[in-house]
């Protein structure tokens, strides 16, 4: 078992040296470090618990000045070693490294007093009960160990307190998606370059293809080898500090900002909503003053990337942040947003990505309206009428109740039920203006849904068809109508008469002036023929629809084959008739040309 921690206290307090102690490995590896005895960069060390567990320590630095760092090296962490100075107490960083953990939504950990050999009893348990009440208040009840890193008093406590921290820590899926911030990159001779960072959930490989994203651009890299506590490993789980040798990147074209990804498992997006919290300094964070409000350009801290964005509050404990690149994203993300002026801080839960622009007056408060509404899934796909099933799946969220799956995307269930009643109207509305018409489109059908911009043209389609049914509407021949419309209206008379005469005479169709003497134009005659009272044949001769199987009995009789005379000599009609009645008959199958004169009847 493998596990992360990360540390976190005031300056000056003994982080590095309790690490130290406790790893006989030194977490400043910077000669700046070692002179000044001041973390300025992450550090990491590692050690095998009591248990045989095995932890890293992410060793972060307290100063103010490198909170940015700090606060990097904490967020990937699930939990945290909090160290406070037996001899000096609760200070400022102190309030502000709980403030972060606390915006984490960090809430196991140790507490470690440190510099006990230099404290009496009394300011020991002075110092014990000020900080657990502290970390109490900001929603940490964790047990607490007493050591000197100096003389080795307690050690054995805090390693005893490690073991049953890692135990209670929740089991990572080493399934998971790849998603590695990257703490530090550099290059090796030969080698290439190397990123490290902590692997919280997934498993590495060599040889995987990952996406790189850094500064918001991507590219493929290739996994070229892994180390993880110094060795050379073929595969690293979670939750693992690892350092990857990518192939085909330089050093000096990434930063620190830069992220692993397993591809196309994120949603990459430079706007998210989030749930937006202030932490304040009774909750174990740094005085903030009366207003509650973060600035409108603010620093948001997640993973190992801090970038500068655009707050638009939208109300009720929601904000809209827009930033200038694009990071990689799931809702439930956990993020810190922070104000470099006043070192406030606010705690960020990400709600929804990409959402879709606020555009109308109010549309901001009704949005937070909506978010707190419940079921992320559920408000992302009520706001946008339907979404792909890959962007879900990117986002960690599954198909609400209610949904319906077309195709590729997931639709609304009320949105739905609109674009039904839509649909229901609009070809009702179409028989009422049309009554002799085949029906609407689909393409114009899907044009009344009233689809929003951001949703594509085939989704309208696709909507269409699926809807048919249970609109109670019918498709034929690519026209959508009402099968309780129809009959033929004011053209009844005429084609009941044109039904009289071929009843008697029934391959005499009526020329074109006799039609339309009957108000029967080309519209009426396609209706009639939909409907089944007519067969339609070219240049617009109609005849009954059982014509061609009297036909048939008729040219049955005849010597085989036949020429166009004789059949048109045995069904007492016209060339104008015969000539379109052989065709509509040829292509049934059930006559066949044998030469260029004559047919014959297939038998």
């Amino acid at each position: 078992m493998r596990r992360v921690l990360a540390t976190a206290g005031h300056v000056d307090h003994g982080k590095s040296t309790l690490v130290r102690a406790l790893t006989g490995r030194d977490p400043d590896r910077l000669a700046q470090e070692r002179r000044r005895g001041l973390t300025i960069e992450l550090g990491y060390a590692w050690t095998t618990l009591p248990s045989g567990a095995e932890v890293a320590f992410v060793d972060v630095p307290g100063h103010q000045r490198f909170v940015g760092t700090m606060l990097s090296g904490l967020g990937p962490a699930p939990t945290v070693v909090f160290v406070v100075a037996a001899d000096q107490g609760w200070q400022a960083q102190s309030s502000e490294h709980l403030a972060a953990v606390r915006a984490l939504g960090i809430t196991d950990g140790l507490l470690v007093l440190t510099r006990c050999d230099l404290a009496d009893a009394d300011q020991r348990a002075e110092v014990r009960s000020q900080a657990t009440g502290r970390l109490a208040a900001a929603g940490l009840d964790v047990p607490v160990c007493e050591v000197s890193a100096v003389t080795g008093d307690g050690l054995d406590s805090v390693r005893d307190g490690l073991d049953a921290l890692v135990d209670r820590m929740p089991r990572p899926d080493p399934d998971a998606p790849v998603r590695l911030w990257g703490d530090r990159s550099f290059s090796i001779s030969g080698a290439g370059t190397v990123v490290t960072g902590t692997l919280g959930a997934g498993t590495l490989r060599s040889g995987d293809r990952l996406t790189l994203l850094d500064h918001g651009t991507t590219r493929g890299v290739t996994v070229r080898g892994l180390h993880s506590q110094d060795a050379a490993r073929e595969q690293v789980g979670p939750v693992s500090r690892a350092a990857v040798n990518l192939r085909g990147v330089e050093a000096d074209t990434v930063g620190r900002s830069l992220v692993l990804l397993t591809p196309d498992a994120f949603e990459l997006a430079d706007v998210v909503d989030v749930a937006l919290a202030p932490v304040d300094e009774d909750e174990g964070g740094p005085p903030g003053g009366p207003d509650r409000s973060p600035p409108q350009v603010a620093t948001l801290h997640v993973g190992s990337a801090d970038v500068s964005v655009h707050v638009r509050p939208l109300g009720a404990g929601f904000a809209r942040l827009t930033s200038g690149v694009v990071l990689p994203w799931r809702v439930a993300d956990r993020a810190i947003l922070r104000d470099p002026g006043s070192r406030r801080l606010w705690s960020v839960r990400v709600v929804d990505v990409d959402p879709l622009p606020l555009a109308r007056r109010g549309a901001a408060s009704r949005r937070a309206e909506a978010l707190s509404t419940g079921d992320p899934a559920a408000v992302r796909l009520r706001s946008r009428g339907a979404d792909r099933v890959d962007v879900l799946g990117r986002l960690g969220l599954t198909a609400p109740s209610g949904a319906v799956r077309m195709g590729d995307w997931l639709v609304d269930g009320a949105t739905l039920a609109d674009w039904q009643a839509r649909l229901v109207t609009a070809v009702r509305e179409h028989h009422r203006r049309e009554p002799l018409s085949a029906g609407m489109p689909v393409a114009e059908a899907a044009r009344h849904l009233g689809l929003a911009a951001h949703l594509p043209t085939a989704l309208g389609h696709e909507a269409v068809r699926t809807l048919i049914g249970p609109a109670g509407l019918a498709l034929t021949d690519g026209n959508v109508h009402d099968p309780a419309a129809g009959g033929l209206g004011a053209a009844e008379a005429g084609v009941a008469a044109v039904e009289e005469r071929l009843r008697a005479t029934p391959f005499v169709a009526p020329e074109r002036g006799e039609l339309a003497d009957l108000g029967l134009g080309a519209t009426e005659l396609a209706a009639a023929a939909r409907l089944g009272r007519l067969l339609r044949l070219p240049d617009d001769v109609v005849l009954l629809p059982d014509a061609p199987a009297r036909a048939m009995r008729v040219l049955a009789g005849l010597e085989q084959p036949f020429t166009l005379s004789a059949a048109r000599q045995a069904l007492g009609t016209t060339r104008r008739t015969a000539v379109p009645l052989l065709e509509h008959l040829d292509a049934r199958g059930w006559t066949r040309r044998v030469d260029g004169s004559l047919r014959e009847v297939v038998r």
